[in-house]
């Protein structure tokens, strides 16, 4: 996947005002949809300004500002482009907004039919561009972020950007890195797992030919009494391997018996008046209960949120949004004729069988999960034009 840099995709090709056929490939956009837009060359805020005055429309889409040499420096989204667009060159726009216009040599928008697509394209976009401006400070961006439990040869919690496909189990996303790494932190601690570089070996006791008997832990956790110490053969693997799956229970929501001994013994702390004490499993409960919120809330979006979302774009067409497991798996037109039945038969079929895993789709954008779970919130009135599976697959009877 392109990083920030000089391996960052360009577009090339545009003139001074061009047909723009698009940032590429979308998940979120049905088959029969041909992407179009323009693109827009010249120098100077002014002219910029001018041409999005008499070029933008007033419908959705997704717009990127490309530097000089056709790198992408920003990707947004608009409900209503020409506007959105104008908003950057007013004088009391944000100063961000001045600055990305000062390194913007083009403007380049998409249409898309509806606001719920930019929403999706645009995160899609800044994943595959991993443009600078939407990383530096953009107000409202959050970064997500995934917990894994993996690792080996002894597994412990750690926060990652990205997924390798090694990991015992992965969770998220989240939004907020520190509030997250606190709390895989703590998780660690309650569980006596390593957090140490994996370029320290792990020797664990039932090993003892491989190492000699002179061993140490290498950090005061061990002595501490909050790890295990399999970097000083202080435990077996299997008793380990029992930590890790203890660990596990908790994060999959199986066991959560942690937050019931951190809040028991607080309570008696605070009884003893041992404020000191109680103030720390404060800290410590406080953090766990956070992550636990945080993963039953994915939990229940995911087990809950699977549906056909069917929404009227400013073409005046309906696109259906097929969303399992809390994610938006694909989108195709409301069936109109014999292709676009057969077409929406055969989604419906791919998306919501059992056999159906979501890890390809979660691979090409980030997790759509918050931004489902997000739009209905804010949209309680759309959830009465929702349909189950079967209600769609009836639309698609002959």
């Amino acid at each position: 996947m392109p990083r920030r840099g000089t391996d960052q995709p360009t577009l090339p090709g545009l003139t001074d005002t061009d047909l723009f056929a698009g940032f590429g490939p979308s998940l979120f956009r049905a088959a029969t949809d041909v992407p179009s837009g323009c693109a827009v060359r010249t120098r100077g805020a002014a002219k910029l300004r001018d041409a999005v005055r008499v070029q933008a429309p007033r419908t959705p889409g997704v717009y990127g500002m490309l530097g000089p040499k056709g790198h992408v420096v920003y990707v947004g989204k608009a409900k209503n482009l020409r506007a959105r667009l104008l908003s950057y060159f007013r004088d009391s726009s944000d100063p961000k907004a001045g600055k990305i216009i000062r390194h913007t040599a083009t403007l380049v928008w998409e249409h898309v039919p509806d606001e719920f697509a930019a929403l999706l394209r645009e995160l899609e976009l800044i994943r595959r561009f991993r443009p600078r401006f939407n990383v530096l400070g953009q107000p409202g961006r959050q970064r997500y972020v995934y917990l894994c439990l993996g690792r080996g040869p002894a597994a412990y919690a750690y926060v990652s950007r990205e997924r390798s496909g090694k990991e015992l189990a992965v969770y998220g996303p989240f939004v907020g890195r520190e509030r997250s790494r606190d709390a895989i932190r703590r998780l660690n601690l309650e569980f006596h797992l390593r957090d140490c570089p994996n370029s320290i070996p792990m020797l664990f006791s039932d090993q003892a030919e491989l190492f000699d008997t002179d061993r140490s832990a290498k950090c005061l956790r061990y002595e501490l009494g909050t790890c295990l110490g399999p970097c000083g053969g202080f435990c077996t693997s299997g008793e380990y391997a029992e930590r890790v799956q203890a660990a596990k229970a908790f994060l999959d929501g199986r066991d959560l018996s942690v937050i019931d001994r951190l809040t028991e013994q607080m309570t008696a702390a605070a009884v003893e008046q041992r404020y000191e004490q109680a103030a720390a499993l404060r800290d410590r409960l406080t953090a766990l209960t956070w992550l636990r919120d945080k993963l039953t809330f994915l939990r229940t979006a995911r087990a809950n949120n699977s549906f056909v979302y069917p929404l009227v774009g400013s073409d005046n067409l309906t696109r259906w949004y097929l969303i399992h497991g809390g994610v938006v798996q694909g989108v195709v037109r409301e069936p109109e004729c014999t292709a676009s039945t057969e077409a929406a038969r055969a989604a419906l079929e791919t998306v919501f069988t059992p056999r159906f895993t979501p890890q390809t789709a979660l691979e090409r954008c980030v997790d759509s999960v918050l931004i489902v779970t997000g739009w209905f919130r804010k949209r309680e009135a759309e959830k009465a034009v929702l349909m189950t599976r079967k209600q769609a697959e009836a639309r698609c009877r002959p």
